[in-house]
């Protein structure tokens, strides 16, 4: 008689939408040996979500592996939370995401002992819990294999989505037990203006897999895009005022920056109108794409705008202040957080102001509120009140995000697709794109992640799914 199978993996997100990414998986083996991972764990930026913030569904202490597929706070605001909860094990990342996260941890930390004080709450982790959580980074090359335990490896393969990304795939196998593979997306791209995205290697998509699939613009094709930020930008400067670009610090910035000197050397902007660019963490980052190291392509080193002044707290009232035509890019991505909100406060009542976000707006920030507020509306920003007179445009041309037809595209390329867990999206985004994956695909099963149920993935895909119960 044949040995009755009984590895197997239980899987869940612990987050319903876009933010707080984290992915909780338990392996258990025949001999009764479990192990737990969780890859990424992030910050939920949703207000609806915060409460989730403070505490995890599971003891951090029997944790004993984390892994990481990009340097985003919504992928890696709340590891030193886990770290004081009691986390003691590694964190692997790539090498570049591993130089890059001191800097995002730091600016989180900072952001949430402002929020704390003035909200009068404990803050949720200290900079000694920051210093912690560093110290337990190890760096993993693209595409070298590294053993978590005697069953279970692990290999990172270049994504498109940011510097550094990565999608992860875990090969999970018990002696002669058929292998359970676990490919996570993570923030899904196939190109990046900044360096090359290399296909998956072949022997991947040939591995019978379970992939765990993000969906944030799982409602959009690539065709539903059209480009109109230069066209925005330069009829603006033209008839004159302020331009208020709210940008990511890490990959939006530079990738506006980088458009706005193709814009200077094309002639389709003055290259006289002055460029402010603002916010410490972004500023960090751009020195470092600056130096390289990390495989930018050549013609992608000198990417900066002519005469483009990085602002510090000396000369910010200077350029709030100034009446001339300017163009202020300003981090966050979002206009909730860093400086974007004393240039919003500003200007937002000035009908000579474009404000252009460039990036997903998550439901509650102030984005999102000024994006769906009618002109002459009252808008909140600090908690101060102003009537909203500001033109506001809003383009999805730049995404780090694959749209829908690109990843069905990148799906079809697998032969044996057990099952497609889809993840990372709002919640009728995610069932949107589920959809779809059952109707252009031939995924043998189709499920959507969230915080209420395990599913429980066999060599053959999608077993059963669980009610919540951590072990």
């Amino acid at each position: 008689m044949g040995t009755k199978l009984r590895s197997y993996v239980d899987v869940m997100a612990l987050h319903n939408d876009v933010t707080g990414s984290c992915n909780f998986l338990v392996v258990k083996m025949p001999t009764n040996e479990t192990f737990r991972i969780a890859v990424d764990c992030g910050m939920f930026q949703e207000k609806e979500n915060d409460c989730f913030n403070r505490n995890f569904p599971f003891d951090p202490e029997k944790l004993d592996c984390v892994l990481v597929t990009h340097n985003h706070v919504d992928h890696t605001g709340r590891l030193p939370l886990l770290v004081r909860k009691g986390y003691k094990g590694q964190i692997f990342c790539t090498p570049a995401t591993k130089m890059l996260m001191p800097l995002a941890l730091a600016d989180s930390c900072k952001v949430l002992k402002d929020t704390a004080r003035r909200n009068n709450t404990r803050q949720l982790y200290s900079e000694v819990d920051v210093q912690d959580t560093v110290a337990l980074l190890e760096g993993v090359e693209f595409e070298k294999t590294i053993r978590l335990n005697r069953y279970i490896k692990a290999t990172f393969f270049k994504n498109g989505h940011l510097l550094g990304a990565a999608m992860i795939l875990l090969q999970i196998q018990y002696e002669n037990e058929e292998p359970i593979n676990l490919l996570f997306t993570g923030d899904y791209n196939n190109r990046n203006m900044f360096f090359d995205v290399p296909d998956l290697p072949d022997w991947v998509k040939e591995l019978p897999v379970t992939i765990v699939q993000e969906s944030t613009y799982g409602n959009m094709d690539s065709a539903d895009i059209i480009p109109r930020f230069r066209d925005n930008i330069a009829q603006k400067t033209m008839s004159g005022g302020t331009i208020i670009i709210p940008v990511f610090s890490l990959g939006r910035s530079q990738e506006i920056l980088k458009i706005l000197r193709e814009m200077q050397d094309s002639g389709k902007l003055d290259r006289n109108i002055p460029i402010y660019f603002d916010g410490k963490l972004a500023i960090k980052y751009t020195h470092i794409y600056l130096k390289d190291g990390f495989g930018l392509r050549d013609d992608c080193l000198d990417f900066l705008p002519y005469d483009v002044v990085f602002v510090d707290d000396d000369i910010r009232d200077k350029v709030l202040n100034s009446s001339e035509t300017k163009i202020i890019v300003t981090t966050s991505g979002a206009g909730t957080y860093g400086p974007a909100p004393l240039y919003l406060q500003k200007f937002v009542s000035n009908p000579n102001t474009l404000i252009h976000f460039t990036g997903f707006l998550f439901e509650g920030s102030l984005g999102r509120m000024l994006k769906e507020k009618p002109a002459g509306d009252f808008v909140k920003i600090a908690g101060m009140l102003f009537k909203k007179y500001a033109e506001v445009k809003y383009t999805s041309e730049f995404s780090a995000h694959a749209k829908a037809d690109e990843m069905i595209d990148f799906l079809n390329e697998f032969k044996d697709i057990k099952a497609v867990l889809v993840n990372h999206g709002e919640s009728n985004v995610k069932d949107i794109f589920a959809e779809r994956i059952v109707n252009e695909t031939d995924a043998k099963g189709v499920a959507v992640l969230d915080r209420n149920y395990f599913f429980r993935i066999s060599p053959w895909g999608i077993a059963k799914s669980l009610s919540t119960k951590f072990f």
